[in-house]
């Protein structure tokens, strides 16, 4: 039962091709996700890439799982890994390939032989229904919710997957463990959402604390940079080429046309091994 272990500025996943796992087919159930990537009983992750699959329109395709056992419709940080792992695996023989997910396909590009990948991410939108946000039909632009007794002024985005980005003065890891768990689960979004607290530094630099969906508190995110980035733009604070400072690092975004995002940020192979049938004996 081989795995494959990847970081992306310290947003770990792990790889696992279904060839490796017939039984599993079509997919890992919730409880072999949680185990996997359960940082005591498992191996230990952010979550699941489980590829590479057939796809109709891309050479590749994929699915991404949390570690609570949900499917995420797109992962930035995720499909550089990915990428990474189909170079390393010699996969792919360009450098330049498509890969499909739930949330859209996208192009890869792999530079310094996958130690750095820019990532064509598709087109962020700010209008509600394809988020989805409840209510009308609008772009959901400095919009007020309250959790635990305070307001903040929120805007929603997606670029595959639902965003939730507020913009701050200062922002901490305490702010975003504090209060992502219940702007993650608010009830105006339906398919529940990431959560981005947004600093703006400068025309081309901003912070951003991030609490993920089906996952929590996140050292970096390749789609929260680039709706964090893209958010900050539409509001007029920066301008189209974007560092986004996290955590675990940075990412460069660049803001195209009609919001098209490119994404370029490092890859880290972490580790491969054999996981042992004895690590599903526990149920988390």
């Amino acid at each position: 039962m081989r795995f494959h272990k990847y970081h992306a500025l310290g947003n770990d996943y792990i790889v696992l091709d279904p060839r490796d796992f017939p039984a599993w087919a079509p997919a890992p159930s919730v409880d072999q996700i949680r185990v996997v990537c359960h940082r005591n009983f498992g191996v230990g992750s952010d979550g699941i890439l489980w590829g590479p699959l057939p796809s109709a329109q891309s050479q590749f395709g994929l699915r991404i799982f949390n570690p609570d056992g949900s499917e995420a419709e797109k992962s930035g940080n995720g499909l550089r890994i990915f990428s990474r792992y189909l170079w390393d695996q010699q996969l792919v023989t360009s450098p330049t390939f498509t890969v499909e997910t739930p949330g859209g396909h996208v192009q890869s590009v792999i530079k310094d032989n996958g130690r750095l990948i820019t990532v064509d991410m598709g087109r962020v939108t700010f209008v509600s229904t394809r988020i989805p946000v409840a209510g009308p039909e609008r772009e959901v632009l400095n919009e007020k919710i309250t959790v635990q007794g305070r307001e903040f002024t929120f805007n929603a985005a997606s670029i595959g997957n639902p965003h939730c980005v507020i913009p701050l003065s200062a922002i901490t890891p305490e702010l975003a463990r504090q209060y992502g768990p219940d702007l993650e689960t608010h009830a105006n979004f339906p398919r529940k959402t990431n959560v981005q607290f947004l600093q703006v530094l400068d025309r081309a630099n901003i912070r951003i604390e991030i609490w993920e969906r089906g996952a929590g508190y996140t050292l970096a995110s390749g789609s929260s940079s680039s709706a964090s980035a893209a958010v900050a733009h539409k509001l007029g604070l920066v301008d189209r080429a974007v560092t986004v400072h996290m955590p675990g690092g940075e990412i460069g975004i660049e803001i195209g046309d009609n919001f098209a995002i490119r994404m370029t940020g490092t890859v880290n192979k972490v580790a491969e091994g054999t996981m042992h049938p004895e690590l599903f004996a526990v149920k988390v």
